[in-house]
Parts: C-alpha cells; sequence; structure tokens
C-alpha cells in the first residue's frame, strides 16, 4: 500500500476560547493501494481538508500513523517531509502560492528544477503541460499571480502532474474549470493511476468522482471517523 493510515485521532485546541477542544477525527484507518484513486466524502466541517493536510504533514495528528511512501508524516522530522514532497507526494490545492514575478513556466517547472533536473528540459515539459491546459503562450513568461482563478488552478494542476508523484492529493482538480479544460484534467489523473500512482482526493464535481475514483470513503460527523 502507498497510504496507510492507522488508528489516527485528531483534535484542535481553540486557546483563544479558554483552550476548548474540538475533535475532528478519532481512530481513522484507510489504505490506499498504486493506481488506485480514493474520494474523501462527507459533509462540510467533517474532516476531509484536515485528512488531507495531515497526509501531506501540514497537520500534526495527535494519536496513529500515516505512512506514505515509506515515511510516517505523523512522526517524520520536518526535514523528511520536504525529502518526501521533493519526489514522491504531490498535492494540488485549489489555490495558488507562488513567489511573485516568477514566471509561469518556472512556477510549472520548479518540481523537475528542485530534483535536478536540466533547466531547458524542466522547462519544455512545462510548455507541454501549460499547452495541454491551454494556457496561451502569450501568457508562460508572466507571473500566474495575475491570472483568472480558473488559469491559476490550471497552472497548479500543470506543476502538480509534471513530475510523477507515487502519491498524488487532489483538492477540488476540476473546481472552477470549463468542460474542455475538466477533460484535459481527468485525463491526467486516469494517465497518472495507469503509471501507478496512490491518488487521494475531494471531489465535489459527482460525474469527475464517478469516472475517476474507484470508491468512496465517507468521513462521518458523528464518529468522526473514516467510514
Amino acid at each position: 500500500m502507498m497510504i496507510e493510515i492507522e488508528q489516527v485521532s485528531k483534535q484542535f485546541t481553540l486557546h483563544n476560547q479558554g483552550g476548548a477542544e474540538i475533535s475532528v477525527m478519532q481512530e481513522a484507518n484507510l489504505s490506499v493501494a498504486a493506481g488506485e484513486c480514493v474520494a474523501l466524502t462527507g459533509a462540510s466541517g467533517a474532516g476531509k481538508s484536515t485528512l488531507m493536510r495531515m497526509i501531506y504533514g501540514n497537520y500534526l495528528t495527535n494519536a496513529g500513523r500515516i505512512m506514505v511512501a515509506g515515511v510516517d508524516v505523523a512522526s517524520a522530522e520536518p526535514r523528511d517531509i520536504l525529502a518526501l514532497r521533493r519526489d514522491r507526494l504531490g498535492y494540488v490545492s485549489q489555490f495558488l502560492r507562488v513567489v511573485p514575478r516568477v514566471s509561469t513556466v518556472d512556477v510549472v517547472a520548479e518540481p523537475l528544477l528542485a530534483l535536478g533536473q536540466d533547466g531547458a528540459q524542466a522547462r519544455e515539459q512545462a510548455k507541454i503541460l501549460l499547452n495541454r491546459l491551454n494556457i496561451p503562450q502569450r501568457l508562460w513568461s508572466l507571473s500566474p499571480t495575475t491570472f483568472s482563478g480558473g488559469e491559476q488552478q490550471r497552472v497548479n494542476i500543470a506543476r502538480g502532474f509534471i513530475h510523477p508523484y507515487p502519491v498524488l492529493l487532489l483538492d477540488e482538480p476540476t473546481a472552477s474549470l470549463d468542460a474542455a479544460n475538466r477533460e484535459v484534467v481527468l485525463s491526467l489523473i486516469t494517465d497518472a493511476k495507469a503509471r501507478g500512482a496512490a491518488i487521494v482526493g475531494i471531489f465535489h464535481d459527482l460525474d469527475a468522482r464517478d469516472r475517476v475514483c474507484d470508491r468512496s470513503i465517507e468521513i462521518g460527523q458523528s464518529a468522526q471517523a473514516l467510514q
């Protein structure tokens, strides 16, 4: 299994409200195999995004293990999590967060450049993906911070798919996209599955979920555990 979540619990402490604690998840378990896409479902506030952030190592757990490509992100040192993200764990969020004034081509190519790939080759691969995702060539030299929401999302997707990560986290990958670009993203997800990527995602687009996800896991609001 590429992802193994075992007995994971998470509580948030509200320090500005007298230290009150909110339990988000209790003793959650989930396994995701290579080549499998699993959708996280459940009502708003159930803990879907929290689980994704724990898998990525942004949120600490209160108990349990989260094994991702052989690394327990629940207990790993920050440098080990950064190394995991560099070549094994990708995350496509809904929002683009980049350094201003960096060109779109370099933003997309950055994961390959960080791995030491030749700059010209990395940028050529970035251009291929930008073209596939219908980002006009006249924008490639500009910073994506000036783009529309849909364009920024497609830049984010190109950046997330440029390296063949063994594990991918997708947060609403088809939101804000027109029909043509939605099809491109679904084909990218299908291609990633075919090469063996283990994928966990949040898909409010039910048709997209049905097309690319092998199963859905509900995060229950009552028990706050994966069901």
